[in-house]
């Protein structure tokens, strides 16, 4: 194997510690939850509450990467995609990125409970709980199910932003459980995509992904099938009448796009195809949103 540790005369900066938290992966994960929050109210969102709500799910979000990158050290230098991590290559000790951390964990807490309200607070720590430690530590290492179980930690911004605007009487209102399952749904195909581009890779590292276990094609069934899912699951905000016909419209063009991307996928044997599919997906997730802020305000 391959020495990743770097040279102790290489200086450890900020940038370093701003890569612990999966900068590019918040910044989806912070665009769902502000989503949330406008969504949540017919107005404008309290600048007070946008501001510490966001810093607050960004840094719990941060944390929850930063354990990921210390649990996952040994796979990271297995892989080519997160060999380059600063805990992976030695950049960052692992007591410093623990530190790190808590502190941002804590942070993130501390301000939810005091600033925005108790119930935003207790579900970012079941959030940061699921993902850093039930299915980094646990679900990821021991079934090709991980993606599916653990989704549900990853699926909670909106959530999160809608209870930090409405959640002062400690309701959960449908509309935001809505957003959730759209993530939820959403998961799988997104994540085996990469999985199947990167199937390889894991199998080296011994994660028991489903492309890994259960075979590349398998795997690229169930994503048309979770993805048919998703459609429908999309067509949930307007079927309420949480949504209107720009996000209707919006939902059923991006997700027929999306099928279409899966059926390519599941009838070619070209790896860079899983890999379009992966960022489309993202983008199918982005736009939504923005479908659903968009609709929000001009539905009338």
């Amino acid at each position: 194997m391959t020495d990743n540790t770097m040279p102790e005369s290489v200086p450890t900066t900020w940038r370093d510690y701003l890569e612990l938290t999966k900068p590019k992966v918040v910044l989806l994960i912070l665009i769902t939850a502000v989503v949330g929050m406008f969504l949540a109210t017919p107005g404008m969102v309290p600048w007070d509450i946008l501001i510490v709500a966001t810093v607050g799910i960004g840094f719990a979000s941060g944390g929850a990467a930063v354990v990921n990158h210390v649990v996952d050290q040994k796979i990271d230098t297995i892989m080519a995609r997160t060999s380059k991590r600063p805990v992976a290559t030695g950049k960052i000790d692992q007591k410093n990125a623990i530190l790190f951390a808590t502190l941002l964990s804590v942070s993130s807490l501390l301000m939810l409970y005091f600033y925005i309200n108790p119930l935003t607070a207790l579900l970012t720590f079941f959030g940061l709980v699921g993902y850093a430690f039930v299915y980094t530590m646990y679900l990821k290492r021991a079934t090709p199910q991980n993606i599916v179980i653990g989704g549900l930690s990853g699926a909670i911004p909106p959530l999160l932003g809608w209870t930090a605007v409405d959640g002062y009487a400690g309701d959960i209102h449908p509309h935001a459980l809505l957003l959730v399952l759209i993530i939820f749904v959403w998961t799988p195909p997104h994540f085996w995509a990469l999985a199947i581009f990167r199937r390889d890779e894991y199998a080296k590292a011994d994660i028991p992904m489903l492309p890994v276990t259960h075979g590349i094609d398998f795997t690229k069934t169930s994503i048309i099938l979770y993805t048919v899912l998703l459609i429908f699951a999309g067509l949930l905000p307007y079927l309420t009448h949480m949504s209107g016909l720009i996000y209707l419209v919006s939902s059923t063009v991006l997700g027929l796009i999306f099928l279409w991307y899966t059926i390519k996928l599941k009838l070619s044997e070209e790896r860079k195809i899983a890999m379009d599919t992966f960022k489309y997906s993202i983008n199918y997730l982005l736009l939504m949103f923005v479908a659903l802020l968009v609709d929000h305000y001009f539905k009338y």
